[in-house]
Order: structure tokens, then C-alpha cells, then sequence
């Protein structure tokens, strides 16, 4: 294959959600992995011999700087994902930019208008829309599978066990729904195919302040309505129920699905189960970015559609703040 058709890949930290994408970096004929950094060289250097990593750096600028990496993964704290996005952006690098793009509206136009500038792609890497059980569940919405579509309901908790965690810090973007509630609110999103109208959200915060419970309804523009719940303090639970005026489609794994799901779509007094033939999770993401670097497509996760998504979220949030419903 020409090194033109290949793409090299710098990881930015060396977080432990990097994991997730080593395995299918090195199993793509299109992408490979050839660099990461880390704040100090010792920590890269560790880290790169534990993963056979070929180059490693002491500083993300180094990395960044690098004149053989084509694309930047950043699973930095979310924080700091406007700052080097942009500044990978800035020196010639397509960037895949882990969930949130960013924590304002003003992040993610500065983020979008360095994309635009450089003419590189940035992506977010929510991996559960390159899942094929997710177009599947999209496809049975959109031809009419439960007749119109009126309640879309999610959950995503998980039990923390420990206190010092980046997701319990403010500064940092912490919080349940930034963390987990973001799939939800993306999934309803997606599957309503309409604007967001309204929302109002309920949290239980935490000593440090951020949510460490949330509870969200969303009303969109075509009537259709979601609700969903996030959290930090309770066993996990990651579902998704979708309903409709003819059936109701159930989706045990929606968020991060394996290589083998099924969903069940119950119509009437029949309940069909769905057989989903899958993929490696992450897989998805990196040819869709392969797809935008190499042949010039556009990404599956555009930057309008996270856009949207944080506003959601920041409505939501100023919603349980006032205690009242917040339009957009």
C-alpha cells in the first residue's frame, strides 16, 4: 500500500482509553499507530516500550510538532480538548477529539473555525455511531418499524469507587453527564432527527460541586420527547428504550456494543429479536477517519452535531441550576 494511503497516528497522554484504540489502529491496513506523548519523557518512554510504540515524546507540543504523525487522538480531560485540538489543528494534524468536543459553544467554534482554517478534519470520537447496531436501530426508527416515534428513554450510570477521580473535578469538566450522559442525549438526538426545543434537567451534585446524578427531559420540534438519567453513584446500567405508536425497540448495549448484539423490537403480541452482526468498537472511528484524510468524506460525527450536542447539555445543566425548563 503507498504511504500516502496510510495514516500516522500520535496519541496525546497516555490515558488508560487509549487502550481502546491501539487494537484497532494496529488492525486497519488504512491507519497506524507511530507516536504518543506524555508530560514527561520517562512516563512516554515506559509507555511506549509497554505498547511497542515506535516514537515517543516528553511534551504534547514535541508530538504535535511531529512532521510524520497525520492525526492526533486527544483523550485529554475534557478541559483541555479545545486547547490542543486547535493547536494540532494548527500544525497540519486532522484530529480525533474524544467525547465532549469541548465544555462551551465558544470552544467548539474556535475548535471548528481552526478546522476550517487548516483545512484538516476534526472528529469526535463518539464510537457508538460507527457501530452498525446503531444504523441498524436508525434504520428500523426511520422506515417505520414502531410507527411515529414519540418517546425515546436512556440511561448510563456507573458506581465510582474512588474520590479522586478527574470526572469529581470542575476544573477539569467533570460530571456524569458530560461523562456518560452525553450518550444518551447524542443517541435521542440522533434517532428524534430534529432540533432540540426545550429541556429541563435535575442534578444531585457532589462535595466538589459537579453532578454526580442527573436527570434530563428534552423536548424537540417535531414532538417527540427523551429522557434519560446519568450518574456516578449507582450500579451500571447503560440502556436504551425506544417508542413508538405501533412497537417499542429495546436496546440492552447501546452505548458501547460489542461484536455480536441484538436488540428486541416487540410489535403488538410479537417480539422479534434482532441479531446484529457487530465489529471491534472503536474500529468505526478511526476508518471513518481514515475515509475523511484519505478519500475526502465527511466525517459520520459532524462537527454541527457535536456542536448541538454540547448546547443540549449546557441547557441543561443552566436548567437544573434555575430549577425551570431552559429553551434553545
Amino acid at each position: 500500500m503507498p504511504k500516502d494511503s496510510i495514516l500516522n497516528w500520535g496519541i496525546l497522554s497516555t490515558a488508560k482509553i487509549n487502550r481502546a484504540l491501539i487494537s484497532p489502529l494496529r488492525h486497519s491496513p488504512r491507519n497506524r499507530l507511530t507516536a504518543v506523548a506524555s508530560r514527561s519523557l520517562p512516563s512516554a518512554q515506559a509507555y511506549a516500550a509497554q505498547w511497542e510504540i515506535p516514537v515517543c515524546y516528553g511534551s504534547y507540543q514535541e508530538l504535535i510538532e511531529d512532521p510524520q504523525v497525520d492525526v492526533i487522538y486527544n483523550p485529554l480531560p475534557n478541559h483541555l480538548h479545545a486547547e490542543w485540538s486547535i493547536k494540532a489543528l494548527r500544525a497540519g494534524k486532522h484530529v480525533l477529539c474524544e467525547k465532549p468536543l469541548a465544555l462551551s459553544l465558544a470552544e467548539v467554534d474556535a475548535m471548528s473555525a481552526a478546522a476550517l482554517e487548516s483545512g484538516k478534519v476534526l472528529a469526535e470520537a463518539f464510537m457508538y455511531r460507527h457501530h452498525p447496531q446503531t444504523q441498524k436501530a436508525l434504520e428500523l426508527v426511520q422506515g417505520g418499524a414502531i410507527g411515529r416515534l414519540q418517546l425515546i428513554r436512556g440511561s448510563f450510570t456507573f458506581r465510582m469507587k474512588t474520590e479522586t477521580n478527574i470526572r469529581l473535578s470542575p476544573e477539569m469538566g467533570g460530571g456524569s453527564i458530560w461523562d456518560v450522559g452525553c450518550y444518551p442525549i447524542s443517541y435521542a438526538r440522533l434517532l428524534a432527527g430534529a432540533g432540540v426545543q426545550e429541556v429541563f434537567g435535575s442534578q444531585v451534585t457532589g462535595a466538589s460541586g459537579v453532578d454526580e446524578s442527573f436527570l434530563g427531559q428534552i423536548r424537540f420540534t417535531n414532538g417527540v420527547f427523551a429522557q434519560f438519567d446519568s450518574g456516578f453513584r449507582s450500579p451500571y446500567r447503560a440502556h436504551l428504550e425506544v417508542v413508538g405508536t405501533e412497537g417499542v425497540l429495546h436496546i440492552p448495549t447501546p452505548f458501547k456494543p460489542g461484536s455480536n448484539e441484538s436488540m428486541s423490537l416487540h410489535r403488538e403480541e410479537v417480539t422479534e429479536t434482532i441479531v446484529v452482526p457487530g465489529q471491534e468498537l472503536y474500529l468505526g472511528e478511526v476508518e471513518d477517519m481514515a475515509d475523511c484524510a484519505l478519500l475526502g468524506k465527511p466525517p459520520r460525527m459532524s462537527l454541527q452535531d457535536s456542536r448541538e450536542n454540547v448546547q443540549t447539555i449546557l441547557a441543561l445543566l443552566e436548567s437544573a441550576q434555575k430549577g425551570s425548563p431552559v429553551g434553545l
